[in-house]
């Protein structure tokens, strides 16, 4: 069947992107909030991580899957140099910054977790493979464990376009098959390991992208194939589902399942129909939503610390006013790096591949797509 036209640019999946890093932001700093009561919601607030690996699924297949599997116009050197433009800088930029404060806080006789400053672990952070097993602890900016899992997802891509590819014609089929071996891969895990697998970091991060990753290319499959019927309905549903899964603390698949129906209702929608999910503000934020995702743990080290000492909070519970304050500071902090680091450094980068001729991943078309638009490279948090 012929592949229906979608959208240049997917606005609400981008404003999606901020919202699941917003999730992972409260998880990470509720633990310093100065109250009785944490939802259960907030503590499954490590699943944002999950939305943004179904995500990014889904969008390297919206860009890439076609040229992939018809071995036109794809260069996979250019794929990985394109997705090291996004990624690494960021990444190297928050290493730095954490060794930084690591060492400042040492020098200064302040206590520092041993781990932070874990040498042995600092070669696989440099080659992005600290989320392979290959690191002996989650230490200086523990957040970037799952980028490292998305340079595994990158890296094993066209083995999953091949499938992809070759299962389009079959896309409900494709996505049922991702969905189960997902909740098997789940269920054997916890019962082997002892732990859900959703909670994996630094030891199993590449294997968590996995099961989310395969289920966003089968879910592109659908969206590839026909309009979504209803999209509008799918979306608010899924959605529903994902905030009743994570408030009532049900098994974490679920939420996994919930934020895959969540992308496709979403990304079957067009941007008229999007309403406050396509607004400028909402683009935005979700553009600066890795940076988000990068500077959370930096900014909470520094300002909780400083915050804690300035108003003599000794367990390092902040009033909600002087929590609210700090947590104001990784947007600020975020849309610094981004503007100022993240984006020219990935407009350098990849302006030196175009220069040496190894920048053609994709077609001229989707080359020069506006920066605006949702593209792969701004999938991962």
């Amino acid at each position: 069947m012929t592949p229906v036209q979608t959208p240049p640019d997917l606005r609400a999946l981008t404003t999606l992107r901020f919202l699941a890093a917003l999730w992972v932001v409260l998880f990470a700093a509720w633990p310093h909030l100065d109250v009785a009561f944490t939802p259960i919601a907030v503590t499954k607030g490590y699943l944002g991580v999950e939305v943004f690996f179904v995500l990014s699924g889904f969008i390297l297949s919206h860009v890439y899957l076609e040229a992939a599997g018809r071995r036109e116009g794809f260069s996979y050197r250019g794929f990985l140099w394109a997705r090291i433009a996004r990624v690494y800088p960021l990444h190297l930029l928050t290493l730095a910054g954490m060794i930084a404060l690591g060492a400042g806080a040492t020098a200064a006789g302040l206590a520092v977790s041993e781990s932070l400053l874990d040498w042995r672990s600092l070669p696989a952070h440099l080659s992005l493979t600290h989320a392979w097993g290959l690191a002996s602890s989650a230490a200086f900016n523990h957040p970037s464990w799952s980028i490292s899992a998305e340079w595994f997802a990158y890296l094993s891509f066209p083995a999953y376009a091949f499938v992809a590819w070759r299962m389009r014609g079959r896309p409900v089929l494709a996505t049922v098959l991702a969905a189960g071996a997902a909740l098997a891969l789940y269920a054997a895990f916890q019962r082997l390991a002892g732990f859900p697998l959703t909670e994996a970091t630094f030891r199993w991060g590449a294997l968590r992208i996995v099961p989310c990753f395969a289920l966003g290319c089968a879910l592109y499959l659908i969206h590839r194939r026909a309009p979504v019927p209803h999209a509008g309905l799918v979306a608010l549903a899924s959605g529903a589902g994902l905030l009743a899964s994570a408030a009532l603390g049900l098994w974490d698949p679920l939420v996994v399942l919930c934020a895959g129906g969540l992308i496709l209702g979403l990304g079957g929608l067009d941007n008229a129909r999007a309403g406050v999910l396509a607004s400028k503000a909402g683009v935005w934020l979700g553009e600066i939503s890795y940076s988000i995702y990068m500077v959370c743990a930096p900014v909470l080290l520094l300002g909780v610390n400083v915050a804690a000492r300035l108003t003599g909070a000794e367990d390092k519970k902040l009033h909600i006013i002087v929590w609210l304050g700090v947590l104001a500071l990784i947007p600020v902090a975020a849309a610094l790096t981004y503007h100022l680091v993240e984006r020219p450094a990935r407009k350098a980068l990849r302006g030196f591949a175009n220069r040496h001729g190894s920048g053609q991943a994709v077609s001229k078309s989707q080359a020069d797509s506006p920066e605006r638009v949702l593209q792969p490279s701004e999938t991962i948090v």
